[in-house]
């Protein structure tokens, strides 16, 4: 391995060794803080034009297969570890090393990742550089200071679906045969701002075929496609810059039970008049304890977003449903005359394992008449 360097921003820096592919790469530093997962986690689009950070110490030892693929390739920029592990996982097609070196996702590996996310803890996230090139320390962390910023950037109608397309696949089973699944009682019209598939596997499993557009899709033409319910998706980005978004989800509160997920859940509330901000180090993990307001239970989530809704900032017809445990911030709301509601977090990802899938059968109860979220 050649050694190479983060520089951030601020002027720290960090020497390690390369790995994955060797040419520099640049973005905003995050850490997040899952012991499993780095597959899914490279290739869910919310981790648009970001290096991430692993906080756990080794990571590679469950290699790579096209299996665990959240999308149809990475869109983090770099990968940030304490030490490489080779692959000892039956399921493992490629070394993790090699998977990135082919998707030309640069590494960084053999620093203190605690002192880095300590730093970020403290000092929050911040753009960064990985270079293996033989230059100054003061050029990489003058290149780190020229990236642009996440507020303001509208990723998500960058990695968006360009066409709409249907999806009625579900979760594969991963011992023995697929188990019967109910028949496609409704319809859902899914706005793709950056989706992971789990998202519309699980929509399946409840019953639902999909229809996905693209973020760009007009409130006339998603209810011309005669839905039964709307899904909003994650993705990456400031939901402030996501174009015409906005606009579209207002015009559809109402028409349709909706349900939003992440950057969805933050154009939901944009759209009811709320106001976003950009958070300090985000939210990034599978280990986010969440307070379910309605039924009083506190499940572990996954998450990852940079951005979040100003609770204060809710018009008086939302309800607040959800909120972090780690920091108090809003992680879910719901507007039930409207028939629509959102979280934060990601119920689709299993970390609890499951504490959060029936917000999945949730919405489909919306469609079906049978109940309101609270």
């Amino acid at each position: 391995m050649k050694p190479a360097v983060l520089a951030l921003a601020d002027g720290t820096t960090f020497e390690g060794r390369a790995f994955g592919a060797l040419e520099p790469t640049q973005g905003e530093v995050v850490f997040n803080t899952s012991m499993t997962g780095y597959q899914e986690i490279l290739t869910d689009p919310s981790y648009v034009g970001q290096i991430v950070t692993m906080a756990a110490p080794q990571i590679g030892n469950v290699g790579t297969n096209p299996r665990d693929d959240e999308s149809a390739r990475p869109h983090a920029t770099g990968l940030v570890i304490r030490e490489l592990s080779a692959p000892s996982n039956y399921r493992s097609e490629q070394a993790l090393p090699e998977w990135l070196a082919r998707w030309k996702v640069g590494g960084l590996e053999g620093i203190d990742t605690r002192r880095l996310v300590r730093h970020l803890r403290t000092h929050g996230s911040q753009n960064g550089v990985i270079s293996a090139e033989a230059v100054s320390l003061k050029a990489l962390v003058d290149r780190a200071r020229q990236v642009p910023s996440m507020e303001g950037l509208d990723l998500a109608t960058g990695v968006s679906t360009r066409e709409p397309y249907q999806w009625t696949t579900p979760t594969p089973a991963l011992f023995g045969p697929q188990p019967p699944l109910p028949a496609h009682r409704f319809h859902v019209v899914a706005i793709d701002y950056g989706l992971k598939k789990a998202m519309l596997q699980f929509l399946v499993d409840e019953g639902c075929r999909v229809t996905v557009v693209p973020a760009s899709t007009k409130a006339e033409q998603v209810l011309a496609l005669s839905p039964d319910g709307i899904f909003l998706t994650n993705g990456p980005g400031d939901p402030a810059a996501v174009q015409g978004a906005q606009a579209t989800v207002a015009a559809l509160i109402g028409k349709r039970p909706l349900f939003g997920i992440c950057l969805g859940h933050q154009i939901l509330a944009r759209a009811l008049g709320a106001k976003t901000y950009k958070m300090k180090f985000g939210h990034r993990g599978a280990n986010q304890p969440v307070h379910d307001l309605s039924t009083g239970r506190v499940e572990i989530t996954s998450q990852n977003h940079g951005f979040a809704v100003d609770a204060k900032s809710l018009p008086a017809s939302a309800r607040v449903t959800h909120v972090n445990l780690n920091d108090q911030t809003l992680e879910g709301l719901s507007v039930p005359e409207a028939r629509c509601f959102s979280v934060q977090h990601h119920p689709e990802a299993s970390p609890g394992p499951h504490d959060a899938r029936p917000l999945f059968r949730r919405f489909v109860d919306l469609m079906a008449g049978t109940a309101l979220p609270s």
